[in-house]
Order: C-alpha cells, then sequence, then structure tokens
C-alpha cells in the first residue's frame, strides 16, 4: 500500500513541474557541467534535452568511446547544456534531480536517464525512469520529489535554458567545438574524430 501511495504523490509532483514550467520567474543562470580538463585545447559543448531520444541514442551508444578516448585523457574537455524538449516536463525533471544529486554525481543520473529511455517509450511510464535515474545518484523518491517541486531550481533552470537556446541551439543534440557548431544532430565517433582533430589544429 504503501508504494502506491508513494508513486501518486510523485505522480503529483510531476504535475505541479508541468504547471510550474510556465508560471516560473527567471533566476541567476549558474554552474556549468562539465568533464575533463578544463586546460584541455579542445573544448566541446553538447546541448541536450533528458526527454530527446536522439542524445539518448548518442550517449548510450557513441558517448562512451568517445569520452574514454578523449575526455578521460585529458584531450577534451566536455561541457553539457541543458534544453527542454517535449514532453517538456520529463527534460525539467531529469536535469532537476541531476542537479539535486550534486556535481559529482550529476552525470551519473544523466546517464541513468538516458539508459531508461528505451524502457521508457515501450511503456510510456517516465516517472519510472525519473526515480531510477535519482535513485543511481542516491536520492531517495521523497528527494525526488522534493527536487521537481523545487521552483527555485525550477526558475534557475528556465534561466539556463533561455540563455542556452540563445546561442542559436534549434534542436538537440547540437554540438559545438572551440565555440563553432560542428553538428546539428547526432555525431557518429568518425565525425568527432574528424570534429576534435580540426579544433586541434586550431
Amino acid at each position: 500500500m504503501a508504494q502506491p501511495n508513494r508513486r501518486i504523490a510523485l505522480v503529483a509532483a510531476l504535475g505541479a513541474l508541468m504547471f510550474a514550467a510556465g508560471s516560473a520567474t527567471a533566476a541567476p543562470a549558474t554552474g556549468e557541467m562539465s568533464l575533463g580538463n578544463p586546460k584541455a585545447k579542445v573544448r566541446m559543448v553538447e546541448y541536450a534535452s533528458m526527454s530527446c531520444s536522439h542524445c539518448a541514442a548518442f550517449n548510450n551508444d557513441v558517448f562512451p568511446a568517445f569520452k574514454k578516448k578523449y575526455i578521460d585523457t585529458g584531450k577534451v574537455h566536455y561541457t553539457l547544456r541543458e534544453i527542454l524538449t517535449p514532453p517538456q516536463e520529463v527534460a525539467a525533471a531529469g536535469f532537476l534531480i541531476a542537479r539535486c544529486a550534486g556535481k559529482d554525481k550529476y552525470f551519473t543520473v544523466i546517464d541513468a536517464m538516458f539508459a531508461g529511455h528505451e524502457e521508457m517509450a515501450r511503456t510510456g511510464d517516465a516517472l519510472t525512469a525519473i526515480v531510477n535515474a535519482g535513485k543511481a545518484g542516491g536520492l531517495s523518491e521523497d528527494q525526488v520529489k522534493a527536487c521537481i517541486t523545487d521552483e527555485a531550481a525550477l526558475s534557475a533552470l528556465n534561466a539556463r535554458v533561455e540563455a542556452n537556446i540563445k546561442q542559436g541551439v534549434s534542436g538537440t543534440p547540437t554540438f559545438f567545438f572551440n565555440g563553432k557548431e560542428a553538428k546539428a544532430g547526432p555525431m557518429t565517433a568518425a565525425e568527432l574524430d574528424a570534429a576534435v582533430a580540426q579544433a586541434s589544429r586550431k
């Protein structure tokens, strides 16, 4: 009996998030989320959404090898910038709980959320994916609920998204290398190699 009650509470929290998403006021956009050596010659920025299936496919199938080859070796500094695509409440929930988990667990939550996309698409159950992603970051169901109903955090997210859209990003994923757009759409391993090579020459 307790489990359904928690689930109902979380569904209600998502409903509150949908309402707040249209009414939150702007707040300062702070806190870039990055991986790798900040002094790396190549700086890669990905604009992504937690509800974007193409972003999920890139994260799950291409990014791990790229990270091992370039980010973990200090050759590339990677930054993820947040965009909200439909269903926006799912995208917002993913980013909010990733922020709640803290800087050290941010990308753990992102990975878990993207890993849940296939199951979410099959069942239509976004709530389970959101809760599981929060748990991957060390958050309880109650903490997930608190995260996705935090109006100040949502205001800050909206401000970050507005700032990111102003960079000329029209879709997700979109990739920039050293400030120059490389591609709007998923990149293959070969395309990433070429982009890193070109950015390294400058």
